[in-house]
């Protein structure tokens, strides 16, 4: 079993560095990968309908239904940035989670979220996204022509950084994730792997029933950071060919 974790690309363009980076970096998993897991904030905002996405993102969607007619199975989890995922992609076969969610892996229990919601004392941020993730928003971005859709999205994107921006590299949030990783080791779970904050992490942990993973993600910002599980290890990489 081979799988990749990705998480905090933030495309808005066809133009921007983690954009051309992924295109390459999917291309080398085609055929190579069991399951490919995008762990949040792959799109710096996403609205579409039935048939179109924002053109900026048409060839790396594209890239994407290739990899899966190739035989990865892809999982998104929805990020503070990319939801209503579903509508697109899985009809495409493509599984989407709207939030966390425990998955097995040969036999492990792992738990896997963009990791947004860790900090339940961030309540202004927690009303917020329920107010864009209600069927009030859902049905009034379902009714705005798309030109008009996808410069609101922008607009709701910067609102979000701004909002979350300086907890991307608070030392609080990783204490909180670090946290809320070791009470799921105690409820039994094998690893938790999380994105949202920038700044990769890898820990391992030796326990009475073996060694438990915490993982945060990083991004494809500056770091251009995964996680690969093969043959039954965790090992957290960097994609550097691309520089």
């Amino acid at each position: 079993m081979k799988a990749v974790f990705i998480s905090d690309a933030h495309l808005n363009g066809s133009a921007c560095d983690g954009y051309r980076y992924l295109m390459r970096f999917l291309d080398s998993l085609k055929g190579d990968t069991d399951e490919l897991f995008i762990v949040g904030d792959f799109f710096d905002f996403w609205f579409s309908d039935k048939n179109s996405v924002y053109p900026g993102f048409y060839d790396i969607v594209e890239k994407l239904l290739g990899i899966k007619k190739s035989g990865t199975n892809i999982s998104f989890f929805e990020g503070n940035h990319d939801f209503f995922l579903g509508d697109y992609f899985e009809r495409h076969g493509i599984r989407v989670f709207p939030d966390g969610a425990v998955i097995d892996l040969d036999g492990k229990k792992l738990f896997v979220s963009h990791g947004d919601t860790v900090d339940d004392s961030n309540t202004v941020y927690l009303l917020w996204r329920r107010v864009l993730r209600s069927r009030l928003f859902y049905t009034i971005q379902k009714e705005m022509p798309s030109p008009i859709l996808w410069r609101v999205s922008g607009i709701l994107s910067r609102i979000s950084r701004s909002r979350n921006g300086g907890e991307r590299s608070s030392n609080k949030l990783t204490v909180r994730m670090r946290t809320f990783a070791m009470k799921r080791f105690e409820e039994g779970l094998d690893a938790v792997i999380l994105g949202h904050l920038h700044s990769p992490r890898f820990e391992q942990h030796v326990a009475h029933n073996g060694v438990k993973t915490f993982v945060i993600l990083g991004d494809w910002i500056g770091h251009y950071s995964y996680l690969l599980y093969d043959s039954g290890k965790f090992v957290m990489k960097r994609y550097h060919s691309t520089y």
